[in-house]
């Protein structure tokens, strides 16, 4: 009788769980496929494409007075060694008023002030130390051209904010000047006292007017900005009339909720465009306005999910593309401007770069490498959106540099913490071993890009790869990238070099993942010191630097090509130098 009793239960116990197991088998479907087929990656070596160019080289941030720290000259050094073309570091607060002390959102210059009778008084000193910061290191500027010095402003009061303490960072220096012609006379004196110091040099640099005049950066209207954009151009280039000037640095035109376009950022973004092409020049009184480059800021939104195993993070890196896909569609539709320069001078998968974890929990993702691999993923979807619509890519700024008395690792969007360099640090060095001219490179594992822009990676993973060639040298990226901060199976993979020319060939592999370049795990199981010892001190910085998994390898070659298997943790980055000897 017990034993029927059993054997019924066991039954009635079996018929509840397999639809439960067919279930959990059904969700998981995506990522055990993904894990177990193998992907194949092909490169075709034999057929170059056209000339890589590094746009990812180029970086910004709210601080200016950073850059010049010791800890702040070490990261520009370390970015300009990244590739042979010097990247560009954008900063803001070059004009805005106070003593040069940086904070959390804040920075200053007081380039600007007036005696007691209103005539202007320059001051240079504070300007000379951070454009000194980028001579020394082999960077150049992008001079962004803000905020409104305190004496100029039409509404001074309150002016410097307290943040993260106070909420609102929109004050003072955020409004239109109170006399074009003082605002001018500055703006033309700033460039020619940059030419007189740093010479023939400043003929490189891109020159800017604001930041995200679409929003609270600016407290004045779509045609006070073009006014401020056409009085602050023609400054600019009366002192360096060859100066490459651009803007308006908006906000990310999204589509509107039904997918359409129309959204407010991009109609400031147009009317803009409209304007330099054939409005009303306010400064010089001719039609349109000098427009070198044309710049805007496509962000992302991660968030906290509550799942059946606990909170995780998931990224929204399809909200980031959509916004350059809008953007650049934007610019293609304006014949006067489908071939000038875009400039993304803000992409980032997310907003404030100095809210931390205390208050931002999602924004954990930033001290390991997830953040590494969406700038990869970003990076390689963005190149592809250019060619899509036949635009001038110029280059996209990650807006992340470092922070000055903060804790180790408090999750800001940053490069380094307290000089040790994070994890997305070394994607960069990923990227920039790139070089030459791009390869034809496939991946049974890669999202079409429709799909990314869908928002496909809320739901599987994206293995996609990029290579490039430069003489006998042959560079291929892989990144198996996730919206959601998940742990996985790694993804199984094959890479097929076809075209290969030489006799025999060597290999070298780099690699990011949660357990090799990465400092933020060396940190957390050394239990996570705010004061590491000198010896904990050498192994962050040790673990901090891009892992080389092994020696140079012969790489076994057979009819001019070569098969190499490899794995690769989802959100992995792998760069392989191959050597066609």
């Amino acid at each position: 009788m017990l034993r029927d009793d059993l054997s019924q239960a066991l039954a009635i116990l079996l018929a509840i769980m397999k639809p439960l197991a067919a279930l959990l088998l059904l969700a998981l479907a995506p990522t055990l496929a993904h894990a177990q087929t193998p992907i194949q990656v092909t490169v075709d070596t034999a057929h170059p494409r056209a000339a890589y160019a590094p746009a990812w080289n180029k970086w910004g941030a709210d601080e200016p007075n950073y850059v010049a720290t010791p800890n702040g000259q070490k990261l520009l050094h370390e970015l300009a060694a990244l590739s042979p073309e010097p990247p560009y570091i954008r900063v803001h607060n070059l004009l805005t008023t106070g003593d040069g002390v940086g904070s959390l959102k804040w920075g200053s210059t007081n380039a600007y002030t007036e005696d007691a009778h209103g005539n202007p008084v320059y001051d240079w000193t504070i300007t000379d130390r951070i454009f000194d910061a980028f001579r020394d290191a082999g960077v150049r500027p992008e001079v962004e051209i803000g905020f409104m010095p305190e004496a100029l402003s039409t509404h001074p009061e309150p002016y410097r904010h307290q943040f993260p303490r106070q909420s609102n960072v929109f004050t003072g220096w955020s409004y239109p000047p109170k006399d074009y012609a003082k605002w001018s006379a500055l703006v033309t004196a700033y460039a020619e006292h940059l030419h007189a110091r740093y010479g023939s040099s400043v003929d490189t640099w891109l020159w800017e007017v604001w930041n995200e005049p679409d929003i609270d950066y600016w407290h004045g209207s779509p045609a006070e900005y073009d006014r401020l954009y056409d009085f602050t151009a023609a400054a600019v280039r009366k002192a360096l009339p060859h100066a490459r000037i651009g803007g308006p640095e908006s906000t990310g035109p999204y589509p509107k909720a039904d997918g359409t376009p129309g959204s407010s950022s991009e109609a400031f973004l147009r009317q803009f465009l409209e304007h330099c092409a054939r409005g009303a020049n306010a400064a010089t009184g001719q039609t349109g306005a000098p427009l070198d480059f044309i710049s805007f800021h496509p962000k992302g939104q991660p968030k906290v999910v509550n799942g059946p195993s606990g909170k995780y993070v998931e990224m929204d890196i399809a909200h980031q593309l959509r916004a350059v896909d809008f953007g650049m569609r934007t610019v293609a539709s304006f014949p006067e401007w489908k071939h000038t320069p875009i400039l993304m001078g803000e992409s980032d998968p997310e907003g404030c770069a100095a809210c931390g974890i205390e208050q931002n929990p999602q924004n954990n993702y930033r001290n390991g490498p997830l953040y590494g691999v969406s700038v990869a993923e970003a990076t390689a979807r963005t190149y592809e959106l250019a060619e899509r619509y036949g635009v001038n890519l110029l280059g996209s700024v990650t807006w992340a540099f470092q922070f000055e008395n903060q804790p180790y690792f408090a999750g800001f969007r940053d490069l380094a913490t307290n000089g040790i360099d994070k994890a997305v640090l070394n994607v960069f060095r990923e990227w920039g071993m790139l070089g030459g001219s791009w390869l034809p490179a496939t991946s049974t594992g890669a999202l079409p890009l429709d799909s990314m822009l869908q928002g496909a990676t809320h739901t599987r993973s994206d293995l996609s790869a990029v290579a490039t060639r430069k003489g006998r040298e042959v560079d291929v990226l892989i990144f198996n990238y996730d919206d959601r901060d998940l742990p996985a199976p790694p993804a199984t993979v094959s890479i097929r070099l076809t075209g290969l020319t030489g006799t025999h060939a060597t290999m070298q592999q780099f690699l990011v993942d949660r357990d090799h370049s990465n400092a933020y795990t060396a940190w957390q199981q050394m239990g996570s010191p705010q004061q590491p010892s000198n010896e904990q001190t050498t192994q962050l910085t040790a673990a901090s630097k891009l892992f080389q998994i092994a020696a140079p390898t012969a790489l076994s070659t057979q009819n001019h090509s070569a098969t190499i298997p490899v794995t690769l943790a989802r959100q992995g980055v792998l760069l392989l130098r191959i050597t066609d000897q």
